[in-house]
């Protein structure tokens, strides 16, 4: 038997796997790294043991979105990407298999969601740890000069630095 709180309703339900019934469990995936919860806590508030019945309905409202989004990541995202991750998140887990999404399907949309552009909002910590270092700039700091050597050389080895 599959994972409790990953496995599909179907599966639960019959035994039966079907084509979309993994769809399900990544839907379940997805839901945790945008919530930065796990599927099933009981160490959580009743009501809130299993994920996905706790969040669902607050999947594709932006207030309501913003308040169960991990908040490890201070913010830092388009809301307008994490709306469209929500809504593939709700298409994974409708109960009907034959709704859901093929994997095909979601790496699509997910490869949209990437695609989204808009800048993130900057969050307080960020904006005061940008206002520390705004007054140099980052080839000053790093290179105790002027900025005046090859720049190419300077990206080459920063480059490797970052591997």
């Amino acid at each position: 038997m599959g994972t409790y709180g990953y496995a599909a309703p179907e599966y639960v339900a019959t035994g039966h796997l079907y084509v979309k019934s993994d769809v399900y469990g990544f839907g379940v995936v997805l839901l945790e790294m945008l919530t930065g919860l796990r599927a099933l806590d009981t160490n959580r508030p009743s009501g809130e043991h299993n994920l996905v019945e706790w969040a669902k309905h607050s999947l594709t409202e932006k207030r309501k979105l913003k308040k169960i989004m991990d908040p490890r990541l201070e913010e830092q995202y388009p809301i307008k990407a994490a709306l469209q991750a929500g809504e593939l998140i709700l298409k994974c887990l409708e109960a009907d298999p034959r709704n859901r999404p093929s994997m095909e399907e979601v790496l699509e949309t997910l490869q949209k969601i990437n695609a989204i552009d808009e800048q993130p909002k900057e969050s307080k910590a960020t904006k005061s740890k940008l206002k520390v270092n705004n007054h140099r700039s980052p080839v000053h700091s790093k290179q105790g000069g002027t900025g005046s050597r090859n720049t190419n050389n300077h990206r080459h080895s920063t480059a490797r630095s970052h591997r």
